[in-house]
């Protein structure tokens, strides 16, 4: 068959990019409207005319503002960080991790370059406009309304950086966890030949399908009651585990792992059983053959499998604010609690900056890994 034939009508290429189109305005507009929003005066930000939000006179009356050249220094950062996370990334931390652990690699390369581009967009970028700002004229004059003042509230006064670390515990323990047993059980699933291998993941199915209230439900009088079992091992100093983040990541792992097995066993049964029999007869025994021979096929499987443990463990909401106290809060249902009890307009825009701050790592874990996931996506859908 020719490959003019293969090719769709020009009336079919028209309907799927129009498609395409109002399917990413619909779903982009609510985070690029909730991020001008972050950056305004309350006046602004809920002002009825959708130019005043975006430009902001209000903010801009009040002396703060961005220029052009602001602008254009700060889309040569992010231009900048793109390019090197998607150019040069990937090449540096195949040539520096060590063999075998090359996502600790990837994370502390995704923790230097965002740690570079928060030095460069406020440190470095600011200084270089108001050095230039007054040799250039009217592109170094403020001409949008911009404040990072919400922001500063929420991460300092209202100590949303407490929140923060918070989820970053809660999602490290639910991904090292459900990837560690996700693993072992995955590729042991994937090389048993029984029939009970297929009855456990059955199990595990309608285990996932449960509601996670009823998870949250049954863990409940456990956790509360922790300290009485705990008592005979560790004495009158044994901890409660209701509202510590420890509870909430054994409820996270018990939903996810299910989900995490089955993905994790469709990759494991597309690697060749052929190099586990290699590696057996080079001398390795079953572990390390699994160790040094098949996990290093993996890496783009386990970290797909790793990000969607991730977004369960970040954006969680119902199991961490049933099951954490307001010192231990993660930052979903912090902002929720945000929006519920605050009635000023200065307070909604800031919950609102709160919002927009959860999105940035989301964006840049998918803008550091993306080569990996669209890899380990492509290996768990088709079968050689």
């Amino acid at each position: 068959m020719s490959a003019k034939t293969m090719q769709q009508p020009a009336g079919l290429k028209l309907a799927s990019a129009s498609f395409l189109a109002f399917w990413c305005l619909v779903a982009a507009f609510p985070i690029f409207w909730i991020l001008v929003m972050s950056f305004k005066a309350p006046v602004d930000a809920f002002n009825d005319n959708a130019l005043s939000v975006v430009f902001g006179p209000n903010t801009l009356a009040a002396g703060k503002g961005i220029s052009l050249l602001d602008i254009a220094l700060f889309a040569g950062v992010v231009w900048l960080t793109a390019r090197f996370v998607i150019k040069r990334l990937g090449g540096l931390v195949e040539a520096y991790s060590p063999r075998g652990v090359q996502v600790v690699g990837w994370l502390v390369g995704g923790a230097a370059v965002a740690l570079g581009a928060l030095v460069l967009l406020f440190g470095v970028a600011p200084w270089l406009s108001s050095v230039l700002g007054p040799w250039l004229g009217p592109l170094g004059q403020n001409i949008i309304g911009f404040t990072t003042e919400h922001y500063v509230t929420v991460w300092v006064d209202r100590g949303f950086s407490q929140n923060f670390q918070n989820s970053l515990l809660v999602t490290a323990g639910v991904v090292t966890v459900s990837l560690t047993v996700g693993t072992l059980a995955g590729y042991g699933l994937a090389r048993s030949g029984s029939n009970l291998a297929f009855w456990i993941l059955i199990v595990a199915l309608v285990f996932r399908a449960l509601p996670h209230s009823v998870l949250v439900a049954g863990y409940l009088p456990v956790f509360i009651s922790s300290a009485e079992w705990l008592a005979p091992i560790l004495g009158e100093n044994a901890p409660t585990l209701y509202g510590k983040p420890w509870a909430v990541i054994a409820v996270l792992v018990a939903i996810n792992q299910p989900f995490t097995i089955w993905m994790l066993r469709s990759f494991f049964q597309n690697i060749p059983a052929e190099l586990d029999e290699a590696a057996r007869v080079d001398g390795c025994s079953h572990f390390e053959a699994f160790r040094r021979v098949i996990m290093p096929v993996m890496w783009p499987g386990v970290i797909t499998t790793g990000l969607f443990s991730f977004l369960l463990g970040y954006n969680d909401f119902l199991v961490t604010s049933l099951l954490l106290d307001a010192q231990n809060q993660t930052m979903v249902p912090a902002i929720a609690g945000m929006f519920n009890m605050e009635t000023t307009t200065t307070d909604q825009v800031v919950a609102v900056a709160a919002a927009v701050s959860i999105t940035a790592p989301l964006f840049l874990l998918v803008m550091i890994f993306q080569r990996q996931i669209v890899s380990g996506l492509t290996a768990g859908a088709v079968k050689g």
